[in-house]
């Protein structure tokens, strides 16, 4: 399995039949594919997965975590 932080975009998982997907209820979240892409915005009306939105609100993800940051 290989996880990639996209560009202002979502995660992309490659591999991802070999991922078990569970929503914070314990259940388990039904995901089809090799590569699936998961929602890094926010803003997905398809949580967990991308559905495009950071493109239409301007999401600017950081590419690394801030030394400090607590």
């Amino acid at each position: 399995m290989k996880i990639t932080i996209t560009d202002n975009g979502p995660y992309k998982v490659e591999g991802a039949q070999d991922v078990e997907l569970v929503g914070p209820d314990g259940s388990a979240v039904a995901a089809s594919g090799d590569v699936i892409y998961l929602c890094r915005c926010g803003g997905s009306t398809n949580k967990p997965f991308c559905d495009g939105t950071h493109s239409a609100i301007g999401f600017e993800g950081a590419m690394a975590a801030v030394e400090g940051a607590d």
